[in-house]
């Protein structure tokens, strides 16, 4: 899950946690969204966070879940749609803000091109999801900006409970 600070942004070897984003394709129609909730019911991995941009013609549904395999397969098996990218979810707090999070990106001259918040929040505190021009730089800036990246595993059943802080269980 969390990973200790780097010393250089230039890290030999460094894969940021996989998180694969997808892209679902919809027409505009009442209930699609629900066939895309249908689709992952019962099944398991977690639907960690969705965003929804809509238009006329059409709707694109991002999602990301705790396990990317499996919901390539369902969404295959329901002749859905979809396109993939790699995004960071990245763990925010009173000490970690969004805000520090945007500035350490413009800093390094990042454009972050999408945000969303997750629907879980695995350690107690809110997630959000980024993608921006460079992956792997901005995991490498944030990691050593001290933010927590979270991998997929982290969003669902296999999610440590601990807080950060105290490593004790939030209740």
């Amino acid at each position: 899950m969390t990973q200790a600070p780097v010393e250089t942004p230039t890290a030999g070897g460094y894969q940021p946690p996989r998180n694969i984003q997808f892209s679902v394709f919809l027409d505009n129609r009442v209930g699609q969204l629900l066939d895309v909730a249908h689709c992952f019911a019962g099944q398991s991995l977690t639907l960690a966070g969705f965003s929804v941009i809509d238009s006329a013609d059409h709707a694109v549904v991002r999602l990301i879940t705790s396990n990317a395999d499996l919901a390539r397969r369902l969404l295959q098996r329901n002749a859905m749609a979809f396109a993939e990218s790699n995004v960071l979810a990245v763990e925010v707090s009173e000490s970690r803000t969004f805000e520090e999070l945007c500035e350490s990106l413009l800093a390094a001259e990042l454009n972050i091109q999408f945000a969303y918040p997750l629907l879980v929040r695995p350690r107690g505190l809110p997630v959000v999801v980024i993608q921006t021009d460079d992956t792997l730089f901005s995991a490498q800036l944030l990691r050593k900006k001290l933010f927590t990246l979270l991998a997929e595993n982290d969003l669902g059943e296999n999610a440590s409970r601990n807080r950060p802080d105290t490593g004790l269980s939030p209740n």
